[in-house]
């Protein structure tokens, strides 16, 4: 067991260190000179050399991707000149409106898979067949465009929902913050119509994310449960007089969890790092349309950080779902045992 642990811990870091290095790589291989973006297009070969070398790019490539790395682990991770703040405050000033965003989306995506493939594999029929039709949709619709169909007929034309107008109306103030989450703040502080307005802004954008990942989910889900309804242990339970809605929560349900719990902590990190196009979208003031502006004006610090964060928590994702699923499954435990 040690020695899998092992395993998986090199293959993560390695993991993390080529995406890194690819990162770097790409972003030096645009095409632009930063520090003529910086000095501005009437700077002389003087203020231009200067502003390079306080860059470091005036250094050797690996010199610049090892102090790279040597400054992310120790917490230094540049300054970042598009924003204008380091890029420490600055990711983890906005975060929490993507991780805000990214969980309600996740606990959507999640909570409706199990619904959808358990209604669906119950009494296959024309439940199925409706449900992996909705599923292949959702496979194939890109959030951003979800997005715009739903601003347009739900804000635009119903005006059930605000469209593309941030985390709150104009007239409201942010709460004091106590998670950074609008919804749990007003909620703490006992503001329900900062609960609501806030409620009713993570509508859209959190339907738009959710989607994608829900089909797939329910895809798996509905597959795994119709393979695992045909095992010939299914047909003892029912012979022993257990109700069939019972026997397809508690052992049909419950034996087709592993592949899709293992997929939960990679669908997760998707969520929080794969958002930008939906916060564009919808003017969410995440880390998404940040990171666009920095990317435009080749902002390595803020990319390359971003680019780092997002490695870590796929790999970090991957190895709690195969935790989870160790826990889980007694099976996987046992040394000698397939994986």
């Amino acid at each position: 067991m040690f020695r899998d642990i092992r395993q998986r811990l090199l293959a993560s870091a390695v993991t993390i260190v080529l995406a890194s290095f690819v990162s770097f790589v790409v972003l030096r291989a645009l095409p632009g000179d930063p520090a003529r973006l910086i000095a501005g297009p009437l700077a002389g070969p003087e203020t231009l050399a200067a502003t390079r070398s306080s860059l470091g790019l005036d250094r050797p490539f690996f010199a610049q991707y090892g102090q790279f790395l040597w400054d992310f682990v120790r917490g230094d991770w540049g300054y970042s000149f598009s924003v204008g703040d380091e890029v420490r405050e600055a990711l983890t000033s906005r975060l929490t409106a993507t991780l805000e965003l990214a969980l309600y989306a996740f606990v959507l995506a999640v909570v409706g898979a199990l619904v959808c493939a358990s209604v669906a594999s119950f009494r296959p029929g024309f439940r199925r067949g409706l449900v992996r039709l909705f599923a292949l949709v959702g496979l194939g619709s890109p959030p951003f465009w979800v997005g715009l169909v739903l601003i347009v007929v739900f804000s635009s034309y119903l005006g059930w929902w605000p469209g593309p107008s941030g985390r709150l109306s104009p007239q409201l103030y942010p709460p004091e913050p106590v998670t950074g989450f609008y919804t749990v703040d007003f909620a703490l502080h006992g503001d329900l119509i900062g609960v609501s307005d806030s409620a009713a802004h993570l509508v859209l954008p959190v339907v738009s994310l959710a989607l994608l990942p829900w089909a797939f989910l329910t895809r798996l889900l509905t597959a795994n449960m119709a393979d695992t309804a045909g095992q010939p242990y299914i047909l003892v339970v029912r012979s022993k007089g257990v109700p069939a809605w019972r026997t397809h929560v508690r052992h049909v349900l419950a034996n087709s969890l592993l592949p899709t719990v293992s997929s939960c902590g990679l669908i997760l990190a998707t969520l929080i790092t794969g958002s930008v196009l939906v916060e564009t979208v919808f003017n969410w003031p995440g880390v998404g349309a940040m990171l666009t502006e920095g990317i435009s004006a080749q902002d390595f610090a803020l990319v390359q950080s971003f680019i780092l964060l997002s490695a870590i928590l796929y790999v970090v994702g991957n190895l709690v779902g195969d935790a989870v699923n160790r826990m889980i499954d007694a099976r996987l435990r046992t040394p000698g045992a397939a994986r």
